[in-house]
């Protein structure tokens, strides 16, 4: 958050996340960061992130916080909250 332009220093926008393991257009989060209210393993896509050889991201393309505690916050900047390989629940997007 503050570090890209045109981006707050701070969050002025929450929302509850569903995870999906579906990629597209209507599952892309715009680059948010995320806190976790039940704690557990979040698998996410990088903002930004493509395919190898361009175009939307895959599953492959994606990397899992382990153990990310209760009223955890990942300071990440994601594009997607993938529900496979993700165990933390009450999770909600900061932008």
């Amino acid at each position: 958050m503050g570090s890209f332009i045109n981006q707050p220093e701070f969050g002025t926008t929450v929302t509850v996340v569903t995870p999906s393991n579906t990629i597209g257009t209507a599952t892309n989060l715009g680059g948010v960061a995320l806190y976790c209210g039940v704690g557990g393993d979040v698998k996410v896509i990088i903002q930004n992130k493509t395919a190898a050889g361009g175009g939307l991201p895959t599953a492959a393309e994606a990397v899992v916080f382990k153990n990310v505690p209760a009223g955890g916050f990942l300071p990440i900047i994601v594009d997607y909250v993938l529900l496979a390989g993700t165990t933390a629940t009450d999770i909600l997007t900061i932008k």
